[in-house]
């Protein structure tokens, strides 16, 4: 993906043919046309209820959050509009999704595929709810994969199961057994698999693995046609007590590709404080080049909400810029209240 260089104050035609005010110093980055609603509480994206095991009613549309890979090898939250038939569960739908030209392939987009090794069937889907476990058996194919796939292969299932509401853990079985270890490099399933897996894992400069802690970031890339959307990196960084400090820090610092993915906020900005109370984080911006009453772009803020929220307990985020909550997107929404992570995050045309 090459690179954009921006200058203040000037007007850009971006993906989605929206103006954009721009920087070459500070906030700004990079536009998306994508806004963010202010829920006051936690919505995963997912889909509300998928995790007990409830269904839509037959034919109604709704939209499902799958994990795919895009053309650059890394795996990236899609939100797909699907409908779900009689009885049908959505988790069990959104993992047969992503089995490799499956049954839905032609729903998923362009530069995306799946990565549940092709012919594979969800023979069982269970919900243990006093667990928040998710129990799901593959048929044989599953084990049909090269050794290089298998982590991804684990970390697409077990964060599109977690991103749906009600589930924490993900359990995975094959032809009648739960798995010790997946079947062709050994990944260890001896636990339970949650979020703490990470995701497109990397490593920071001189980190040691055995004394890191793990932050997950969301960057930015773009398709082919010039979509933008988000990535989640997890990277190992040197250990720390303050997470949160750290994962906006790194977020700043930005991508270690710089190849394929764009940083959202560029490294003029400081920050002067991050406290967390109750389920609210509250983060303390300072950038020298932001002039009050200046729209912000909603990539740059969309990233740092879900950067934070997915390595803190919080449900919302608070954001200051130089002292001012009066915060406004170039979509418009307001950020002068705490704002939940978005629903769904990269609708992308298939």
């Amino acid at each position: 993906m090459i690179q954009k260089r921006w200058i203040r104050g000037a007007a850009i035609t971006g993906v989605l043919v929206l103006p954009l005010l721009t920087a070459g110093c500070g906030l700004f980055s990079q536009e998306t046309g994508k806004s963010i609603d202010p829920p006051q509480v936690e919505v995963k994206d997912g889909i509300d209820g998928a995790g007990t095991g409830q269904a839509s009613p037959q034919g109604e549309e709704t939209q499902m959050t799958v994990y795919l890979q895009d053309r650059n090898g890394y795996l990236a939250p899609i939100s797909l509009q699907t409908a779900l038939g009689t009885n049908e569960v959505a988790a069990q739908k959104a993992l047969e999704m992503m089995v490799e030209n499956g049954a839905y392939a032609d729903q998923l987009p362009e530069d995306f595929h799946a990565v549940i090794p092709q012919g594979t069937q969800i023979k069982q889907y269970k919900y243990d709810k006093e667990q928040k476990l998710a129990i799901v058996e593959f048929s044989e194919p599953f084990a049909d994969y090269n050794a290089q796939d298998e982590r991804k292969i684990v970390e697409a299932i077990t964060w599109t199961l977690t991103a749906m509401t009600g589930i924490e853990g993900v359990e995975i079985w094959y032809e009648g057994a739960k798995l010790p270890e997946m079947p062709v490099d050994g990944f260890p399933l001896d636990d339970t698999l949650t979020r703490a897996v990470g995701i497109n894992i990397e490593a920071a400069d001189g980190v040691n693995y055995a004394q890191s802690t793990p932050v997950t970031l969301y960057f930015s890339a773009q398709t082919q046609n010039d979509e933008q959307y988000y990535v989640p990196v997890t990277r190992l960084i040197a250990r720390t007590e303050s997470t949160a400090q750290a994962a906006l820090e790194q977020l700043i610092s930005g991508p270690l590709n710089k190849k394929e993915l764009t940083s959202v906020i560029l490294p003029d900005v400081q920050v002067k404080s991050i406290e967390e109370k109750d389920d609210i984080v509250t983060v303390d911006l300072q950038d020298e080049a932001y002039e009050a009453g200046q729209k912000v772009p909603a990539e740059m803020l969309q990233a740092l909400v879900l950067s934070i929220t997915e390595n803190t307990e919080a449900t919302s985020v608070q954001i200051r810029l130089n002292g001012e909550t009066n915060i406004v997107d170039d979509a418009d929404k307001s950020y002068s209240q705490p704002v939940g992570r978005p629903h769904h995050v990269n609708a992308i045309k298939s």
